[in-house]
């Protein structure tokens, strides 16, 4: 290899480093990932116990960031353990065949100081949707915390099959909130 490629290759790879985000690591003891619904019109809330969150970002370079939340189907916690057992299975997440929902973000642009706006593809038991929602970010000393809400309908993710479908014991709209602390 000659020594002009050389350079232009080590260039090129310098301005591909340059341009992609920083990656941070979860705190897991900080971070929440819950779904809110309403059953027979009493709101209920429920936290995902296990999660990851792969999150490249650089308040600099906003439009270099990257996300990826997995979260286990199996690890909803809504207080009782006869509930948590129910929704995992086939008629609710089917955990079994599809242990994970995922989020893969495409786009993420600045939207305002601490603002952002997040648009990828949400996958719960097996279907994917593309998305889009806003999310706040602020700097606690080395950690960036991003808070954000994602409303979604059950329904379009096969989540309450058969008898569960009827939407006035268990409604159609899920508000996912998530409150991820990451850093260096």
């Amino acid at each position: 290899m000659t020594t002009i490629k050389k350079i232009a290759l080590v260039s090129l790879l310098g301005v591909a480093f340059a341009a992609s985000a920083a990656a941070l690591k979860t705190d897991p003891a900080k971070s929440t990932v819950t779904a809110t619904f309403k059953q027979m019109n009493v709101p209920v809330d429920a936290k995902f116990k296990k999660f990851t969150a792969a999150i490249d970002y650089d308040a600099a370079k906003p439009d270099a960031a990257k996300a990826t939340v997995e979260v286990e189907t199996g690890s909803m916690d809504l207080g009782d353990p006869e509930y948590n057992k129910e929704v995992t299975k086939k008629e609710w997440f089917n955990a079994a065949q599809f242990p994970k929902a995922t989020f893969v973000s495409s786009s993420i642009k600045p939207a305002g100081a601490g603002k952002l706006t997040v648009t990828g593809k949400l996958t719960i038991k097996g279907k994917a949707t593309d998305v889009s929602f806003p999310l706040t970010v602020k700097a606690d000393g080395k950690n960036q915390v991003f808070d954000g809400v994602l409303p979604i309908k059950r329904l379009a993710y096969n989540i309450g099959e058969g008898e569960w479908k009827d939407t006035s014991m268990v409604a159609d709209d899920v508000t996912l909130k998530f409150h991820v602390v990451a850093g260096q």
